[in-house]
């Protein structure tokens, strides 16, 4: 449950706009990354055998699970990028999208792209 505040304090545009840059470029190469991740995957290499050994199908799953794996975590962090950008937008970035109190500067220096503040998150995880 989100609480609301009276006085909300924004960031100023001029400090924002090298933030939103910053995501925006991380969103850019996070997409290439994923790109590549699905491109070393071994079942979408065309001339791949079908008649393989054990040992060769084995290797052939654990690459395939392990590009799954990598890939997905990179959209999970494309999808939290894309909400720290969608925040800025709506005027709501540095603040928590759990409690609305102002997420220490100090954390999004470390992570722009969080979402909610340091108690939010310790709660989440616990």
């Amino acid at each position: 449950m989100v609480k609301k505040h009276k006085d909300i304090i924004s960031f100023p545009k001029k400090l924002l706009s090298p933030i939103k840059k910053f995501l925006e470029g991380e969103v850019v190469k996070l997409g290439k990354r994923r790109k590549k991740i699905k491109e070393a995957d071994p079942f979408t290499d065309g001339s791949r055998a079908t008649e393989n050994s054990l040992e060769e199908d084995v290797d052939e799953q654990i690459g395939h699970f392990s590009a799954e794996i990598k890939a997905g975590f990179v959209a999970k962090q494309i999808v939290q990028l894309r909400k720290a950008l969608t925040r800025i937008k709506l005027g709501k970035y540095g603040h928590c999208e759990k409690c609305g109190h102002m997420i220490q500067t100090d954390r999004l220096a470390v992570r722009p792209e969080t979402t909610v503040c340091i108690d939010c998150e310790k709660e989440r995880n616990s």
